[in-house]
């Protein structure tokens, strides 16, 4: 698989549709399809993808078999694996969950909001070289509500996600393209760093044996 490339400004020269024209999208199986006709190539239009996100008709029984919630953290649960380039999961969310603050390792996000909603909070990357602890300067904060997309990557900045309501629950879909198993993770306050491992709580619907 050679390296991808991503550019708003790609034509897509494998698909008859683009950012402007972009097919109906009635089912999560019909999405996955498409997401897997954009990533045969490795020169990826941006807004396409996220154009496809955005077209997706939200139908929580296409989901539902992959939505899987713990009382006590978020849960990530892969949907598909796009052949390798690309991971698509499906993250619930209880009341008052919040993910770590973290960095992408270098790969592309697109989040599709299903249900419920969240804040999402960006942080500028701390100073190179600054030896003296520092918090991390935040640079923008909005809700994701549902059917909105939004996408980072390491260029925009670091974020974290929290769910925008105490006690209702809130289901996001991630892609992430290229798949990664571990990303830094931040301490708001002083700017320090640990390496994480990414782990899902359950594969293609099913139980994952480790997480």
């Amino acid at each position: 698989m050679g390296r991808l490339e991503f550019d708003k400004n790609v034509k897509d020269e494998n698909n008859h549709y683009d950012g402007e024209n972009l097919p109906v999208i009635s089912d999560l199986k019909t999405l996955i399809t498409r997401l897997n006709d954009v990533f045969k190539s490795d020169h990826i239009n941006t807004d396409l993808v996220k154009g496809l996100m955005e077209a997706y008709k939200n139908n929580s029984e296409d989901w539902k078999q992959y939505a899987h919630f713990d009382p006590d953290k978020l849960t990530r649960n892969l949907v598909d694996s796009g052949n390798g380039k690309y991971n698509l999961i499906l993250v619930c969310w209880e009341g008052g969950h919040k993910s770590t603050t973290h960095d992408h390792a270098n790969c592309h996000c697109f989040m599709r909001q299903l249900e419920g909603a969240l804040t999402e909070i960006r942080y500028a990357w701390p100073e190179v070289g600054f030896l003296e602890e520092q918090p991390l300067q935040e640079i923008k904060r909005f809700q994701l509500n549902a059917s909105e997309v939004s996408y980072i990557n390491d260029e925009i900045g670091l974020h974290r996600m929290e769910n925008a309501s105490d006690t209702g629950r809130a289901v996001s879909l991630h892609l992430y393209c290229p798949p990664f198993d571990a990303c830094k993770v931040f301490d708001k306050n002083t700017g320090k760093t640990i390496r994480c491992p990414v782990t899902f709580w359950s594969k293609y619907g099913k139980k994952a044996d480790k997480y």
